[in-house]
């Protein structure tokens, strides 16, 4: 899996981290139980903080992402995460900024077929 961080934008380098290992997770790319690079690693190729790295990597551990084993490091976790109720609250507020900022529906459901395909495709290898 191939990380980019946007030093430009506004949202903080471990969000970005945290998000595309969500995305990858999701579409297939890292696959439960698959080792991920050390903090280090990923500090050094992106050329960013080992703790900005460390952040994100703690912050996916408690949601449930990933786990930690002493002999293999850092991995996917083997379970679905189970935060349902939360993310469909997430996922309602979203799709109303969508609204609100002029997507029509039509628009909208495009979009949300396009990434559930990306994402079944990506499990499918």
């Amino acid at each position: 899996m191939i990380l980019e961080i946007d030093a430009h934008s506004d949202e903080p380098i471990y969000l970005q981290l945290r998000k595309q290992i969500i995305i990858g997770i999701a579409k297939g790319d890292l696959k439960p139980l698959e080792q991920l690079p050390t903090v280090r690693q990923i500090a050094d190729e992106l050329g960013i903080n080992a703790m900005t790295v460390s952040k994100g990597y703690q912050q996916l551990k408690e949601e449930g992402y990933l786990i930690t084993d002493r002999r293999k490091g850092t991995l996917v976790a083997p379970m679905p995460v189970d935060k349902k109720e939360e993310k469909e609250a997430a996922l309602t507020l979203l799709l109303a900024e969508l609204a609100l900022s002029g997507s029509s529906e039509t628009e909208i459901k495009q979009k949300i077929d396009e990434i559930l395909t990306s994402f079944r495709k990506g499990r499918e290898k």
